[in-house]
């Protein structure tokens, strides 16, 4: 099945136990590194702990087996907690297993369907706008924990969630919040002095926080809320299989953001591999990681699991760690499944407010700040695309900001390309026979593409046509399209009516298919075609004399 390849299968081609024993430490770095992330990914969304453990251990593992990068670590993702918490908050825990589902169906299809080169026409100024977007959804969605805030529950919607926070400000408990500066003044001065550490650089920053608030909170027993008090710890072994349960009356209400889960997964795991690229030096293939991607979100959710996607801090963690094929993801998944097996009575004593620093950290390295910094290097039409997906993201939706900036992105090409479509008189030093029948013959040069936005210059033209003959010359059209081709039609039928003849040359390439298929031969002469415009001009000349 050439359509469906693992690279797993590929990288077993010279594979010795050198190879094998960077990967199984490269794995077990990624698991290590992948327990703090899992958990406060699934926390966030509104899900338990143990949702987004088996989500890295289940999906991570298949899209190592079945997917296209040889270095990519799956798992649930920073960009899926505003979506997987509006969600669970709108429709619950069931309907949010049943959109995963779907949205493991509609990936597999699109990889299927070969369109995972297609994600990449998503402009960079949508792309930036809702990863930043994110990410500060991301930071006010962790401020209760960070802050230890008597909250119940904070509401999905922007707006009321700040009026929530904003509500319980003199709720802030001192000790988690202590807590929560200290985890964080951890995490950055590991990230600042890590190259000086040795051999304790190989350790991540979020295991240290993690465990050395986890160590502070069970031997000082602060008064914070911790993994323990609040989801009864983490079970100590993988779920058994569930159906699950399909309520036909919500299922069609689930469908959009089944659709959003996809390609958001989708972006971001094929941005991830294109990073991962750079960094070994290698190409993935887009519509197998797709499929493996769709596998992944398929089956995890009949074990509990949440959305997932590949992940680049895990990915680039996996690539400096030595990893060269996807047995280090499988090592991984491994890895993770060993840590609850035999250690999952330890993290009930781990609190939620360094999960929480945890969490502001990855958000705040997620996002492309400099870019905002850079904004007056742009132009204003990529500004204001970036700007207006990143205050839709937090203020509306992820889906409608996508939407918007994908509409913005058109508008701003189409208008970029019509103004370099351009026509103009043909020059009268090159052809000073033109001067001696000015009036009677008009000869035009035509550059870039006679498309629906660029019709307007054939009707410019219209405006401008001779009393005997006019010739185009589409030697510089790279591209004609339907709209383009009727508008051209439409030129001939007006000059077929005010008695001028239409004569073209230089059609070549797709403007000449362009032009059989329109019918535009069958409905000229024989002697309206010319290889030339030269050769165009000498025959006007003849016909009017």
């Amino acid at each position: 099945m050439k359509f469906f390849q693992p690279k797993l299968l590929d990288s077993f081609k010279g594979y010795n136990s050198a190879l094998f024993s960077k990967d199984v430490m490269a794995g077990i770095t990624v698991g290590v590194v992948a327990l703090p992330l899992a958990m406060a990914f699934a926390i966030a969304s509104g899900l338990k702990p143990e949702a987004g453990i088996f989500t890295a251990i289940i999906a991570g593992g298949l899209i190592s087996v079945l997917g296209g990068s040889r270095v990519q670590i799956g798992g649930p993702a920073g960009a899926f907690i505003v979506i997987v918490y509006g969600i669970v908050d709108h429709y619950g825990v069931a309907n949010l297993l049943l959109a995963t589902a779907m949205s493991g169906i509609f990936l597999f299809l699109m990889g299927l369907f070969r369109l995972g080169t297609l994600v990449r026409f998503i402009p960079v100024a949508v792309i930036i706008g809702f990863t930043n977007g994110i990410a500060v959804l991301i930071g006010i969605s962790q401020i209760k924990e960070f802050f230890g805030l008597q909250i119940t529950k904070i509401p999905a919607e922007f707006f009321q969630a700040v009026q929530t926070l904003y509500a319980a400000a003199d709720t802030v408990n001192p000790i988690a919040l202590m807590l929560s500066i200290t985890s964080l003044t951890v995490l950055i001065a590991w990230r600042a002095f890590q190259k000086k550490l040795g051999y304790l650089s190989h350790i991540p920053g979020t295991v240290i926080a993690m465990a050395a608030a986890t160590i502070i909170t069970s031997a000082l027993n602060l008064p914070v809320d911790t993994i323990g008090s609040r989801f009864g710890g983490i079970p100590s072994g993988l779920p058994s299989f569930e159906w699950i349960p399909i309520n036909w009356g919500t299922a069609q209400f689930v469908i959009a953001p089944a659709i959003t889960l996809a390609l958001l997964g989708a972006i971001e795991s094929l941005l991830c591999a294109r990073v991962a690229d750079g960094l070994i030096h290698d190409r993935h293939d887009s519509n197998q990681e797709l499929m493996a991607q769709g596998v992944a979100n398929l089956v995890t959710p009949f074990f509990g699991g949440m959305p997932a996607t590949g992940t680049i801090a895990r990915t680039v963690t996996n690539i400096q760690s030595g990893a060269g094929t996807p047995v280090a993801g499988i090592v991984h998944s491994a890895t993770l499944l060993l840590i609850i097996l035999f250690g999952a009575p330890l993290a009930k004593n781990i609190p939620l407010a360094s999960l929480a620093a945890i969490l502001m950290f990855v958000a705040w390295n997620m996002g492309e700040w400099k870019k905002f910094i850079d904004l007056k290097q742009f132009r204003l039409p990529y500004r204001i695309t970036m700007l207006s997906v990143f205050f839709l993201t937090i203020i509306l939706d992820l889906t409608v900001a996508i939407q918007v900036g994908l509409l913005l992105a058109f508008i701003t090409f189409i208008y970029r390309i019509s103004s370099l479509s351009r026509y103009e008189p043909a020059n009268a030093i090159d052809f000073p026979e033109l001067q001696q029948h000015q009036g009677k013959i008009a000869a035009f040069r035509m550059y870039g593409a006679i498309f629906f936005g660029a019709v307007k210059m054939l009707e410019d033209i219209e405006n401008e046509l001779p009393s005997n003959v006019l010739l185009l010359d589409l030697k510089n059209v790279i591209y004609i399209d339907v709209s383009g081709m009727d508008a051209i039609l439409e030129l001939e039928g007006i000059c077929k009516v005010k008695g001028v003849k239409l004569i073209i040359c230089g059609l070549a390439h797709q403007p000449y298919e362009m032009a059989v298929r329109g019918g535009l031969f069958e409905r000229s002469s024989n002697d309206f075609i010319y290889s030339d415009l030269r050769h165009g001009i000498a025959a006007a000349i003849g016909q009017v004399h």
